[in-house]
């Protein structure tokens, strides 16, 4: 009875909290008490919370890890979880998002967790079209952008059914589509919805208003990328989950405002420390390490305040110092994963960035 009590304890407690490392914390004290009664089905009540938080504050490991036994679980026991489908399922479109975020998961591993996923999702009486949208996000994501497009066409040919993602998050996903295909004129077309407020979410306009502001800054539209700036920053402050964001936030500010940029650096470096996205983190390295040689160029003293794993001696004062230890972490996370993915699209991204100043 105690232990039943102090199970429930925790999740009543993780549940007060907003998405942390305090919630993840107390959501592991759950689990191993779960495991040590042998509870599966407590066990399970856990890992399901610990997923949806894992996933959106920069711990996808801890979420990989963790969905990675609930599907086991269920699977062996699926009188038991059958009620939780649906939750399930919804769970694994989150994994398959994050999977081509880790290099050393090879491409045959991410297609046939896709194929799984495709294979459960029939066999609950719902259409491809989520399969579809993964094939075209993992595609995206490994920078095979002829592939994505054509299952970009695919499906949004497809009705929507209740697995759909919702409405503002496809929006953003195609915005995405055309801000990394460089067409900027259709990714603010793409975006429109969104920044008139007819679309959003949880995430959205947060992930947008991002990627927007060099496309903005390019067509000639420089007011309202500045004023979309600051509404972006407002957004993004203070999460984890948005250190992708402000990465791209820092490539428009290079430009437009690099001392502005140097700020923005500086409220999310704290954040990338020990965050478990390895593309996350090259997204923000690159982008520190444009900033950074942008700088050097200004006959100023700098003394900027750098995360706990910037060790250089003399670094925080040393801006092309600390471009080139930028520059070296990015090349060495995009020359991981173009190994993975067969080509040379992150690679050609930083060096792209880096020329530009």
């Amino acid at each position: 009875m105690s232990m039943e009590l102090e199970f429930e304890d925790l999740l009543g407690e993780a549940m007060d909290l907003p998405d942390s490392a305090a919630k993840i914390d107390l959501l592991e004290q759950a689990i191993r008490l779960a495991d040590s009664a042998g509870d599966i089905e407590q066990g399970y009540e856990a890992r399901s919370m610990l997923v949806n938080t894992a996933s959106f504050s920069g711990y996808p490991m801890k979420a990989l890890v963790a969905f990675s036994w609930q599907l086991g679980q269920y699977d062996k026991h699926p009188e038991l979880f059958e009620h939780d489908l649906h939750s399930l399922l919804w769970s694994y479109k989150w994994i398959l998002d994050d999977l081509p975020s880790f290099p050393d998961i090879q491409l045959g591993q991410i297609y046939n967790l896709l194929e799984d996923f495709k294979l459960r999702i029939k066999k609950a009486g719902h259409t491809e079209r989520t399969y579809d949208y993964y094939h075209f996000r993992v595609a995206l994501l490994t920078g095979e952008l002829e592939k994505s497009g054509e299952y970009m066409d695919k499906w949004r040919t497809v009705d929507r059914d209740s697995l759909s993602n919702c409405q503002a998050c496809e929006q953003d996903v195609l915005v995405e589509y055309y801000f990394m295909s460089g067409d900027d004129e259709r990714a603010l077309a793409e975006a429109k919805p969104i920044m008139n407020g007819r679309m959003s979410c949880a995430e959205v306009p947060h992930v947008t208003y991002p990627k927007l502001l060099m496309p903005l800054y390019r067509t000639g539209r420089r007011e309202e990328a500045a004023k979309l700036e600051r509404e972006s920053f407002r957004l993004i402050k203070g999460n984890r989950d948005f250190i992708k964001a402000a990465g791209q936030q820092i490539i428009y500010l290079t430009h437009a405002d690099p001392f502005r940029g140097l700020e923005v650096y500086e409220a999310f470096a704290p954040l990338t420390h020990n965050h478990e996205s390895p593309m996350f983190r090259m997204a923000f390295d690159i982008a520190a390490a444009v900033l950074f040689k942008r700088l050097a160029r200004e006959q100023v003293k700098f003394n900027v305040r750098l995360p706990a794993y910037i060790t250089e001696a003399g670094a925080a004062s040393d801006v092309s110092c600390l471009s080139e230890i930028y520059a070296d972490l990015a090349f060495d996370a995009a020359g991981k994963f173009d190994k993975r993915n067969g080509n040379r699209f992150y690679t050609d991204e930083v060096e792209r960035l880096l020329a530009q100043n």
